[in-house]
């Protein structure tokens, strides 16, 4: 048994999302200028967010404010489903989650500053790389990453445990009849 349930790591996440909207509304630099950003960047040899970049609130930090809301929103919603149909709605949502985290955390730290990183020269063309390539966005990947890890392990283990159930009721039911 797992020392939390899916239900509630869940519930973090999307507290974690909507705590998150709220600091890109209002003071941006408090998330990059946070400990944890820090350390993960130095750890991982990646530069820190661009300055001017996290300073003040800017239309592009309200629209991913935005979105992070309302997938924070929504995904506590989706926490009250019965029992069975949740099972089935985050065993289907967490490894694509799961997959799309990895690729933005890779991405990220493979495209650091041109000596250190690994992608080709000519891969910053768009500067992409530039922008996306930082601890701040490093950071966001991987502790989500771990998140939905951990959520994917935990919603196995209770989906087992509820095919087992299951099949304790199908047996009683049998021996009744």
């Amino acid at each position: 048994m797992a020392i939390l349930s899916a239900t509630t790591l869940l519930r973090a996440i999307s507290l974690f999302h909507l705590t998150c909207a709220y600091y890109l509304l209002n003071s941006p630099t408090k998330l990059a200028d946070h400990n944890l950003v820090f350390i993960l960047g130095a750890s991982m040899d990646i530069p820190g967010p661009l300055d001017s970049s996290l300073s003040l609130p800017s239309p592009a930090l309200a629209l991913a404010a935005s979105f992070l809301a309302i997938l924070g929103v929504s995904d506590l919603a989706a926490t009250g489903l019965p029992e069975e149909i949740a099972s089935y709605y985050w065993s289907s949502q967490a490894p694509i989650r799961l997959v799309g985290f990895f690729g933005i955390t890779g991405f990220s730290y493979l495209g650091k500053v041109e000596p250190k990183g690994v992608l080709p020269k000519g891969a910053n063309r768009l500067g992409v790389s530039g922008l996306v390539c930082n601890s701040f966005t490093f950071t966001w990947g991987f502790v989500e990453m771990l998140g939905w890890f951990w959520i994917f392990v935990t919603l196995r283990e209770e989906r087992r445990e509820m095919m087992a159930r299951k099949e304790l009721r199908r047996k009683a039911e049998e021996e009744r009849l």
